[in-house]
């Protein structure tokens, strides 16, 4: 796009995942977790925008349902791989894909990568960045539209013509002043099946609600 990163530090703390975090400062260990937070409510805000310009005519609903598509786990961790991001992630140990902490680890660093755009070049630069560089690239809106990874959904319209009852109960953990993720599960007839977590409500009930399909084999 034209323009030399103003600030290397943060793109360097973008791809550092929190098991290699070694300066500790103030009583954590730095790693890229601040900035992914960040880059989740940019890149959430950036995408609604594009919707709601795009879409015009279309409700409430189906802006939120598919901006949640493009910004789940599965597809941010894919488009993550895509454009590299696997090979500059900094990590210690081997990374186990049961672990909550490595199953995200690439979407995770790419909502970081935005942070520090966001940071080290504005709103308008990065906006830019994410819709030419990411998403126009990389997501066929129309097949977004038309491939419903809403897992949620699935599992509740399982429930219902299984005659199960199905709930999900989300609480907030690692909780400060600046930094929220929460943990939600999924109760199948009283009996927790499945955890999942995120950086919003709904990314830990979709979290959730994918590990349970995958249990519960629902397509």
């Amino acid at each position: 796009m034209g323009s030399n990163p103003s600030n290397l530090e943060l793109y360097f703390l973008a791809m550092r995942h929190s098991s290699a975090g070694t300066e500790e400062r103030k009583g954590f260990i730095e790693s890229n977790e601040r900035l992914e937070y960040l880059g989740d409510a940019v890149l959430s805000m950036v995408i609604a925008e594009f919707l709601f310009t795009k879409f015009p005519l279309k409700d409430e609903g189906f802006l939120t349902e598919i901006r949640s598509r493009i910004v789940n786990r599965e597809s941010l961790n894919n488009l993550a791989r895509t454009i590299g991001l696997s090979e500059l992630i900094q990590y210690n140990g081997i990374q186990n894909t049961k672990s909550q902490s490595f199953k995200s680890i690439y979407g995770n660093a790419l909502e970081a990568l935005i942070g520090a755009v966001f940071l080290d070049k504005g709103h308008k630069f990065c906006r830019t960045f994410i819709l030419k560089k990411l998403i126009i690239p990389h997501f066929d809106i129309t097949h977004v539209i038309n491939n419903d990874n809403n897992f949620k959904s699935k599992i509740i319209e399982w429930s219902q013509k299984e005659n199960k009852n199905v709930s999900f109960r989300v609480v907030e953990i690692d909780s400060d002043k600046h930094y929220k993720r929460f943990e939600a599960s999924v109760v199948l007839d009283k009996k927790t099946i499945k955890k999942g977590y995120g950086l919003t409500k709904k990314k830990a009930e979709q979290d959730a609600a994918e590990k349970s399909c995958e249990l519960l084999k629902i397509k």
